[in-house]
């Protein structure tokens, strides 16, 4: 009797509660952008274009993992000499090292992600072939069936995070200290559950 009643139990509990969720990065709803400072007149903004990845999830552990791949030569600042130059080995060497990639090395999520929640994700790195450990701070992040679906069945996590890098850090020396070293660095993220 006492097993009847434990598979009954576990049998109404929501899945994302028994078991980690993966979730595949909606590229047309992530952002990854940076803000720098230019020769110290202004904060130059850009965005990456084409970012895939997966993400994986465990609501009952309070933990999950993040992959990032963003396709290095999407790099867009709004004119396109610049992007060209960013591309170039002076900065991104998208020609020999096209992706950009995060990888986390352990999730600790706070508070109920079908709430409000908040992470933090330590990982690694890689820009321009140099693999750096570089910690996002989450300060959102949600998971629930997205209210545009009309079925009403589709399941997706979203988060927005932030860090902030030395570009030094991974060689890339270009024209400092003029254009500045430090980078912000923003993510907001989509992922459907698979």
């Amino acid at each position: 009797m006492q097993k009847i009643i434990i598979a009954l139990v576990f049998a109404v509990l929501p899945v994302s509660v028994m078991a980690e969720d993966s979730f595949t990065i909606d590229p047309l709803h992530t952002f990854p952008n940076f803000t720098i400072d230019h020769l110290g007149f202004s904060t130059m903004h850009g965005r990456f274009g084409k970012t895939s990845g997966t993400l994986m999830v465990d609501e009952a552990k309070h933990s999950g993992s993040v992959d990032i791949t963003i396709d290095a030569s999407s790099v867009d600042t709004g004119y396109v000499k610049r992007d060209d130059h960013l591309r170039s080995p002076d900065f991104l060497n998208a020609a020999e090292f096209p992706e950009i990639t995060f990888k986390s090395t352990k999730v600790t999520i706070s508070g109920n992600p079908q709430g409000d929640a908040t992470a933090t994700v330590d990982g690694k790195l890689t820009i321009s072939g140099v693999t750096t450990p570089v910690i996002l701070n989450v300060t959102r992040m949600h998971c629930g069936i997205n209210p545009m679906d009309p079925k009403k069945q589709q399941y997706r996590c979203g988060f927005d995070a932030h860090t902030k890098i030395k570009r030094s850090d991974f060689g890339i020396k270009f024209a400092l200290p003029a254009i500045g070293d430090e980078m912000n660095i923003d993510l907001e993220v989509e992922a459907v559950r698979d």
